[in-house]
Order: C-alpha cells, then sequence, then structure tokens
C-alpha cells in the first residue's frame, strides 16, 4: 500500500490547515494495520450474535422477532452516531475520535456478558453498535486525508476484507469454544480484546489532528448540507440504503436462522455455512483491494463496476426466494460477493468531497 509522498518526516503536517500528515511508507503500513485489528473487534462483535442466536434463543426463549431487533438494536446505535461522528472526525481527527468510541464498545460487550434479560441484552447491544460505530469511518476518514486516491481503494477493500476475517472469526470458532466457555465469557474475553485493540492504536497512530472547522458554530445537520445535496451522494443513497444495507443485514443476521428454519440444517451446519460464506467474503475483498488501483487506472471506475455487477445480487435473489428450502450456504455466497460491488461507492463518494469534509461525507453514507 503507497501512502500519500513516501518522505522521511512521518510526522511532518502540512500546511493546509487540515492536519493531514505526510506518511512514509512502513508507517502507512503500521496505520492501517492498527486500524485493522480494532475493525476486525467492531466486525467480530457485530457478527457473533448470528453463530449464538440458536443458544440465545433457548437461553431466554426469544421469538424470531427479538432476534431481529437484537440485531437491530446494535445497527440503531451505531445508525444514532453516524452524523455527529462524522462532523467529530473532521473537527478532532481519526485517532481522538476511534478512542473514545471504543471505550463505550468496552462497556457494551461487559454489559452483554452480564446480561439477565432480554431488555440487558438489547440495551448492551445498543451500546456495542455506538462504541464501534468509529471502525470504519476513522480509518477510511484517515486514509482520504494521507493516502493517495488508488491507495485509498485499496485501503478500503482490504479494510472490509478485515472485517470479513472478523465475521469468519465470528462462526465456527464461536461454534467450538461456545461449550467450553459459554457465551457470557466469550463478550468478557471480547472487551479485553477490545481494550487491546485500544492500546495497538495509542501506540502506532499519528497524533496530529484536524484543524477545527471554520464554520463551527453551524447546527449538526447544516454542516451536512453540502453533502446532502451532492448529486453524486444523491445518486447513491439508494442504492447504498438496499443493497448494502441488504448484504450487511443477509450476511450478520439471516442467513444463520434461513440455514437452520428453513433449510433445516443444525446449528453446527449452519454455522459451517456461515463460516464459508465470510471466507467467499473475504477473498472477494482481497481481489478488490488488489485489482482496484489498476482498473481505476484503466477507466474502470466504481459507477462503471457497480452497474454491471450489481444485477448478479438481485438475481441470485431471485433465485434463493425461488428455491427456499433447496438454498444452501453458496447461494448465500454468491448473493453477498455480487451485492459487493456498492462497497466500491464509499470511497468514491468520498474522494468527490474536500479532505476537510471527509469524516462527514463517509458517515453520511455510512447511515443510509
Amino acid at each position: 500500500m503507497s501512502s500519500a509522498a513516501p518522505q522521511a518526516g512521518a510526522n511532518s503536517v502540512n500546511q493546509e490547515g487540515l492536519g493531514a500528515l505526510v506518511l512514509s511508507r512502513s508507517m502507512a503500513v503500521q496505520v492501517f494495520l492498527a486500524f485493522a485489528l480494532a475493525y476486525f473487534m467492531s466486525a467480530l462483535i457485530r457478527a457473533i450474535t448470528a453463530t449464538l442466536s440458536p443458544t440465545l434463543r433457548q437461553e431466554f426463549s426469544l421469538t424470531a422477532g427479538d432476534l431481529g431487533l437484537l440485531a437491530g438494536g446494535y445497527f440503531l446505535g451505531f445508525a444514532l452516531t453516524q452524523l455527529p461522528l462524522g462532523r467529530w472526525l473532521d473537527t478532532y481527527g481519526p485517532k481522538r475520535v476511534i478512542l473514545y468510541f471504543l471505550s463505550v464498545a468496552v462497556a457494551g460487550c461487559v454489559a452483554f456478558a452480564l446480561a439477565p434479560n432480554f431488555i440487558g441484552l438489547l440495551a448492551a447491544r445498543v451500546l456495542c453498535g455506538v462504541g464501534v460505530s468509529a471502525c470504519l469511518m476513522a480509518p477510511l476518514t484517515a486514509y482520504r486525508l494521507w493516502f493517495k486516491p488508488e491507495s485509498q481503494l485499496r485501503a478500503n477493500s482490504w479494510m472490509l476484507m478485515t472485517g470479513s476475517l472478523g465475521m469468519v472469526a465470528s462462526t465456527l470458532p464461536v461454534q467450538w469454544l461456545l461449550p467450553h466457555v459459554g457465551w457470557r465469557w466469550m463478550f468478557a474475553g471480547l472487551a479485553l480484546m477490545v481494550l487491546m485493540a485500544m492500546a495497538v492504536l495509542v501506540w502506532r497512530l499519528p497524533g496530529a489532528a484536524p484543524a477545527p472547522e471554520t464554520k463551527s458554530n453551524e447546527s449538526l445537520l447544516a454542516g451536512y448540507r453540502d453533502i446532502w445535496r451532492h448529486p453524486y451522494f444523491r445518486r447513491h443513497v439508494w442504492m447504498g440504503f438496499f443493497s448494502y444495507g441488504g448484504l450487511l443485514a443477509m450476511q450478520t443476521l439471516w442467513a444463520g436462522p434461513w440455514l437452520v428454519q428453513v433449510s433445516g440444517q443444525t446449528a453446527g451446519q449452519a454455522a459451517m455455512g456461515l463460516f464459508w460464506i465470510n471466507v467467499c467474503m473475504l477473498g472477494t475483498f482481497w481481489i478488490w483491494g488488489s485489482i482496484n488501483p489498476s482498473l481505476s487506472a484503466r477507466g474502470w471506475h466504481a459507477d462503471a463496476l457497480i452497474a454491471r455487477g450489481l444485477p448478479i445480487s438481485l438475481l441470485v435473489l431471485a433465485l434463493i426466494c425461488f428455491q427456499g428450502a433447496q438454498v444452501q450456504w453458496w447461494h448465500w455466497a454468491l448473493f453477498c460477493m455480487g451485492a459487493s460491488f456498492m462497497s466500491l461507492a464509499q470511497p468514491a463518494v468520498a474522494m468527490v468531497f474536500p479532505k476537510a469534509q471527509a469524516g462527514r461525507a463517509l458517515a453520511a453514507y455510512n447511515l443510509v
């Protein structure tokens, strides 16, 4: 991964008033790996309830609606923070913001481990959603400030690959550990691992932050006015809402229950299926990161790739609806791989806006 002009002064700050650092190549790699560890933990925390759903359903007598609400609580906490998060990223910088948010994630994991009932589980999941809501937006903002455009495309895809690795860890490894340590101790362990990720971020991330905005007294929504009105952002809003949002919903919750309740598989078989779905997504995002710079250099930009690739996911989804009980894990893998074309929109949206608005542009898109 190349940096934004490899120079010796890794912590020097330019004169644009944005605090954008000039990173050496080795420093860029270290920054990426530090963020990747935090995002790995974010994805693991997000997806682990899909594997634990049979256990939680049995212990707390949960219905399918309860499971959906439990997953929705996570995303509710996640969504509520996006608009203030974007502004804080542009004002205080990625390092400071992600550390504050991860401290909430630690509290959320501890609360989930101690939850006595469904209400406790739900409140803890909301806290977890709030706590990890900066784990992708903070690094993408940092990459917009510190990396070249082609490196941003690669870093974005490889961050999502790291997220897929976290989801892989949430399947079979969790299924294997569950009888030995129980789900409560798992969440206690997640809290400790998030603390370790925070220590790595403190150690490896540059400390400089963007200067406060000129219009710091404007309202929160007014700070997003230019972003909401931008035609490129509007072009991607509904596709992001339905297609990218649909990918996250299926991958992190509904594929597992479908394999158990519709396809008639055991919990172990469903966990194995989720494992392979996430392995496929890991490979998909690795490939995107590898080929994106060369595709961009040849004129294959995000919009052209999305227009040609996204219909694949819709065709596969129609096939899934038609086949019903015959659906296997590879059907869901094909759906997710087809929907992954929408991941290219996120860095493309960020690059349309000035660096001073990078955090808000990314957070606004992430919100939908």
